[in-house]
């Protein structure tokens, strides 16, 4: 009977343990001011054996939560409130078992359309697209913000012809994988600065350690590493081209500029997102405009990109994507047809076929995989 009884107990942890692997909180960050009348932030329960999804919670009354960072402890959740110059920043307690969010405070952004952020133990940053520049918040032990410790205003312009580019727009800001220094593409100027990081520091918070000018009229957008953190790849607004670089130490040195549309494409562009798979073997990169696509690049060991497909996202408007903790699924937010598409992805390949399976969601933005 105690053999019996033994057996069980290990039976039940085990499967319990199988249980909190295949299982994933994902996070939906929406626009709230569309026609599609978002709730709020948007809690799912993913399951990565079969990419069923199922609704665990709601945070409601928060102004388009476009993006959203969740603490390194994952006791908490920050987001961006991406609502011109009343924008703001708010923090949150983040229940994991339960996906609920409860509200801490908020705090001015110190620029309009926040549009991006990035947290670490210290501080969290936000890139302010509209009003051209970067904010740094000082995190309280509660998980609450302080007001801006450091702003950074950027003054430049570049070339564009249809407008976007006459004043600085601030896009992405992203730790190097040595938490070092931060990665802040600025699309209005072409220009890629990169800052060392003093976390600690009242300050000297960040520092300017070099400026990189882009192709002029290209619009850089984000940035993504690969897990060695040797490479990095810049995904450019305007034409949907790709940069590779070398990175080591805060600088980035080029090594190579792949498209990613059919020769001859002549519709808008407008590339979204760009991400490495977590074995590095893949990289992708999405197109919204009127080419709506994902493209597959397999990654040699040089860091050169190699062209494996392109395929529609099957929506409009993609923004976000997010490949999922087991790496068997990619999921797309569409922005304009109100909803996620779950890809199914081949993890020797790289391609991706539909799963058959969605998320209906208003305006989803940005995806968060967590525990």
């Amino acid at each position: 009977m105690k053999k019996y009884n033994l057996l069980l107990l290990f039976m039940t942890i085990s499967i319990a343990f199988v249980a909190q692997q295949t299982n994933y909180n994902l996070l939906i960050g929406t626009y709230t001011n569309t026609p599609a009348k978002s709730e709020g932030i948007y809690t799912y329960n993913f399951n990565t054996s079969t990419g069923n999804t199922k609704l665990k919670s709601i945070a409601k009354n928060v102004a388009n939560p476009s993006y959203l960072a969740i603490s390194p402890d994952g006791k908490f959740a920050y987001s961006v409130n991406e609502s011109g110059s009343s924008s703001s920043v708010s923090a949150f307690k983040y229940n994991a078992l339960t996906g609920a969010l409860s509200f801490i405070n908020k705090v001015d952004s110190e620029g309009a359309d926040p549009c991006y952020i990035t947290v670490d133990n210290d501080n969290v940053i936000v890139a302010n697209y509209s009003g051209g520049s970067l904010a740094v918040f000082k995190r309280k032990p509660n998980g609450s913000l302080n007001n801006a410790a450091l702003v950074i205003k950027h003054s430049g312009k570049s070339i564009d012809p249809k407008g976007r580019q006459q004043s600085a727009h601030v896009h992405m800001v992203k730790f190097t994988p040595d938490k070092k220094f931060l990665i802040c593409n600025d699309l209005g100027e072409d220009q890629i600065y990169i800052y060392s990081y003093n976390p600690k520091s009242k300050q000297q918070i960040l520092s300017l350690k070099n400026v990189l000018k882009t192709t002029p009229g290209t619009g850089p957008r984000h940035i993504t590493f690969s897990p060695n953190g040797k490479f990095a790849y810049l995904a450019h607004e305007f034409n949907g081209s790709i940069t590779g670089f070398v990175y080591s130490n805060g600088s980035l040195k080029k090594i190579q500029e792949i498209g990613t549309t059919p020769q001859g494409f002549e519709g808008r562009i407008d590339a979204a997102d760009i991400h490495v798979s977590a074995d590095g073997k893949f990289l992708y990169e999405t197109n919204r405009g009127d080419a709506n696509t994902i493209s597959v690049f397999s990654i040699l060991s040089t860091g050169i990109l190699r062209f494996v497909e392109t395929v529609s996202t099957l929506g409009k408007g993609p923004r976000n994507f997010s490949i999922d903790p087991s790496g068997k699924f990619l999921l797309v937010a569409h922005q304009y047809t109100n909803d996620v598409i779950i890809f199914k992805r081949n993890k020797l390949t790289g391609k991706l076929t539909y799963s058959g399976k969605k998320i209906e969601v208003a305006a989803p933005v940005n995806l968060v995989f967590t525990k």
